[in-house]
């Protein structure tokens, strides 16, 4: 993956409590987890923003309670951190550097290619439906790259669509557990520093076809080993863009 400038400077604010809707009365930890961990992975909430408890429980007119449990979950899974001592903990959205971006990938890149390995084992006919939608999605990965002005979300869904559809065939209950938990802090990653894959995106849709034939043949073994190398290699071309703007969040 490349960019195509550097990545806009985002301003951080004193607390992340902007861009949240009220959570509707009977809604929980769970809600406000849900909707806090999407705006950090879409960078609505910055690397570095500070998380005040009272003020987005008073922004999502709910009690202290059910945010001090999403917090401490987001915190549990690498969303945030706390610093500071006990009472006097500062909460932030995590930062993004190169070092947690390589780790996150590699994880990544274990578990999809664990689910790679299981859907190659499936019947003939399911993988024949499965890597056709996935040979159209990578289709559409290449054709939406190569527009005059290429829209990097959209760029980015299509990318997420092809590889979530062979771990939905394969991942079992445990796995796909794993996965919900690491796959959206690779998508941050993603979302927040790669304005466009349009200069690494030849690369991009050959690895993917490398995943597609040996899912097709049925070689499990090949079907993990190429999804690993697809995200090992992503996350070099992402380690080249972090080295290149820098890192977010961090001092």
């Amino acid at each position: 993956m490349a960019v195509r400038s550097a990545v806009k400077t985002v301003k951080r604010p004193h607390a992340a409590t902007a861009d949240v809707s009220p959570i509707t009365r009977g809604e929980g930890a769970l809600a406000v987890y849900q909707q806090l961990r999407e705006r950090i992975v879409r960078g609505r909430l910055a690397p570095g923003s500070r998380l005040v408890e009272r003020e987005v429980a008073a922004r999502l007119g709910v009690s202290r309670t059910p945010v001090r449990a999403a917090l401490e979950r987001l915190r549990q899974e690498g969303y945030i951190i706390a610093t500071g001592s006990a009472l006097l903990a500062r909460t932030t959205v995590a930062p993004l550097t190169n070092d947690d971006a390589r780790e996150i990938h590699m994880i990544v890149a274990q578990i999809e290619g664990l689910a790679a390995r299981e859907a190659a084992g499936k019947p003939k006919a399911v993988r024949l439906a499965m890597t056709r939608d996935m040979r159209q999605l990578n289709a559409q990965f290449s054709k939406a790259a190569q527009v005059r002005l290429p829209d990097s979300d959209r760029l980015h869904d299509l990318d997420d669509a092809f590889h979530q559809r062979y771990v939905d065939v394969g991942a079992g209950p445990r796995l796909r557990v794993l996965h919900n938990a690491v796959k959206p802090q690779a998508e941050r990653y993603g979302r927040i520093y790669t304005s466009t894959l349009v200069s690494e995106v030849s690369t991009s849709v050959a690895e993917h076809e490398a995943i597609i034939k040996a899912l097709e043949a049925g070689d499990a073994a090949k079907a993990q080993r190429a999804v690993q190398t697809n995200w090992e290699n992503a996350a070099e071309r992402l380690a080249q863009v972090i080295s290149a703007v820098g890192e977010r969040g961090a001092w």
